[in-house]
């Protein structure tokens, strides 16, 4: 392999911790995740935009894994800029998804939840762009809150609405990494994801202190670079100046 081929693999995925590994797809600013289990099973975390669904394939390829090891796919919520590359990553790898039961019927219609009304942004947005459509994505399982799926020693479900119905983190407990979907982003700092995206703002905000009461060591965000560095007390400072 060429050098500038083998610093491109490199890119193509940052590790965050044994068998865990981030995948920027737009940079840092959107990000998708890889687990792998000890026997080499596979499972993606988020897809990104509808022209990342390559970049997936090729991270999975920079850690030696291709689409026939892959046994799961999970979506933090159902948004063009998370799922958009979902139906190319399940073609390739022959499997459907795993999202939040509450999100599932929007991953099936390829059609983003509605957005918060109360922000004229908002109501601009639903006007020009309707539901903003992505591919249509097979749904196999409907994800509850507080569910561990069998994923590289257990993947918590943490139920976090209000940026979606069904919006999810996921805490991964033998790593210590917890990938917070778009409850939280780093983009610039800890901040809040962006109001009219959101289908009920005041929700995300009151649902993003769950992550300030789980126990992790890495949190790995969907928009932005990841934090090793005290995450929780990072997360905690910000929720804490945070009026609800």
């Amino acid at each position: 392999m060429a050098p500038y081929a083998r610093a491109m693999a490199r890119a193509a995925t940052v590790e965050l911790a044994p068998s865990v590994w981030r995948i920027p797809l737009l940079g840092d600013f959107v990000n998708g995740f890889i687990l792998r289990d000890d026997d080499g099973q596979v499972t993606l975390v988020d897809m990104g935009v509808k022209q990342s669904g390559p970049k997936v394939l090729a991270a999975l390829a920079s850690i030696g894994s291709g689409p026939s090891d892959v046994t799961r796919l999970l979506l933090t919520h159902a948004h063009p800029d998370h799922a958009g590359g979902a139906a190319h990553v399940a073609k390739a790898t022959g499997r459907d998804f795993g999202v939040h039961e509450a999100d599932a019927p929007y991953a099936e219609a390829g059609a983003s939840p509605p957005r918060d009304q109360s922000f004229r942004l908002a109501r601009i947005m639903t006007r020009l762009m309707g539901s903003n459509a992505f591919p249509a994505v097979m749904v196999g399982e409907r994800l509850i809150d507080g569910q561990v799926l069998d994923v590289a020693g257990g993947l918590e479900v943490v139920h976090t609405p209000g940026h979606s119905p069904g919006h999810v983190a996921y805490l991964h407990r033998d790593s210590g990494v917890l990938i917070t979907g778009d409850s939280i982003f780093n983009v610039r700092g800890v901040r809040w994801p962006i109001k009219s995206f959101c289908t009920d703002f005041r929700l995300t905000q009151k649902t993003a202190h769950r992550l300030a009461e789980l126990d992790y060591t890495t949190a790995a965000f969907t928009h932005g670079p990841h934090i090793a560095d005290q995450p929780r007390e990072a997360i905690r400072r910000f929720l804490a100046t945070q009026k609800v």
